[in-house]
C-alpha cells in the first residue's frame, strides 16, 4: 500500500483541479542517480491492466504492478522548506540506501 499525507493530499487534489482532469497521482520509478533508481511523479488519467490503485486521503495513487517490491509501504508528503524548495518527499521503508541528495534510492 501506498500512503499520502494530507499535505500531500490536498497538493495533488489542487494540482488536479486546476489541470481539470485525472484521476489521481502516479508513482513511478526508473534507474537513475547514483545510487539506482529515482522517483517519477505524474498525473494518473487511468488505470492500466498492469497497474494497483490505491485510496489514500480521498487521492487516487496509482503504481504499476511491476514497482510495487520496491514501493511497497512508501508514505508520500509534500514539503516546503522555502519559497524556492517544495515538492514530494518519500519515506521508503525498502530503500536501504539513498543518495545524499535524497534524489535516488537503492532496494
Amino acid at each position: 500500500m501506498i500512503q499520502l499525507t494530507q499535505r500531500a493530499a490536498e497538493h495533488v487534489k489542487s494540482m488536479l483541479s486546476k489541470r481539470g482532469h485525472g484521476i489521481g497521482l502516479r508513482l513511478g520509478a526508473h534507474k537513475a542517480g547514483c545510487t539506482g533508481f529515482m522517483y517519477d511523479f505524474d498525473y494518473a488519467d487511468e488505470i492500466n491492466d498492469d497497474d494497483l490503485a490505491f485510496d489514500s486521503q480521498d487521492v487516487k495513487v496509482v503504481v504499476s504492478k511491476e514497482l510495487m517490491e520496491q514501493l511497497d509501504g512508501c508514505e508520500i508528503d509534500y514539503v516546503t522548506t522555502n519559497a524556492l524548495n517544495k515538492g514530494f518527499e518519500i519515506r521508503n521503508p525498502n530503500a536501504k540506501e539513498m543518495c545524499g541528495c535524497g534524489e535516488s534510492f537503492h532496494v
